[in-house]
C-alpha cells in the first residue's frame, strides 16, 4: 500500500519492481496481494492497454487511524496511557520526536 500511496498509480508489474529488492516476495506473492486487495476494496484496478493500473482507495490516514485502533483494542484493551508509556520507555526517540509528542499532548489538553 505504501508503494502505491506514494506513486500510484501503477502496473502490478511496476509494483513487484518497487518491492521485490526490499521485501525479497516472489512476484506471484505481490500479484496475490494486490488481487487481495481489489477483492476487500482497498484498491482500485483500470485497464489501461493490456495492464491494469492500481491506485489505492482507501486513505493512508484511515487505514493508519483503522489500525492502531484495532492495534490499541487488542492489546492495551484501548488504553492510550498504558500504550505510550510502554512505547516511549522501550524506543529511543529523539529530540524532535519529544517534541512533536508535547506538542500533540498539549494540544488534547
Amino acid at each position: 500500500m505504501k508503494i502505491l500511496w506514494e506513486r500510484a498509480p501503477l502496473t502490478s508489474r511496476e509494483v513487484v519492481d518497487a518491492l521485490e529488492p526490499d521485501t525479497h516476495w516472489k512476484p506471484k506473492t505481490i500479484h496475490t496481494l494486490i488481487a487481495r486487495l481489489v477483492k476487500k476494496g482497498a484498491l482500485g484496478a483500470a485497464k489501461e492497454g493490456r495492464e491494469y493500473q492500481f491506485k489505492p482507495l482507501v486513505r493512508e490516514e484511515d487505514c493508519q487511524r483503522r489500525e492502531a485502533t484495532s492495534f490499541l483494542a487488542r492489546v492495551f484493551d484501548g488504553d492510550v496511557a498504558p500504550f505510550l508509556a510502554c512505547f516511549v520507555r522501550n524506543n529511543k526517540l529523539t529530540r524532535a520526536e519529544i517534541d512533536e509528542l508535547k506538542r500533540i499532548l498539549d494540544q488534547k489538553v
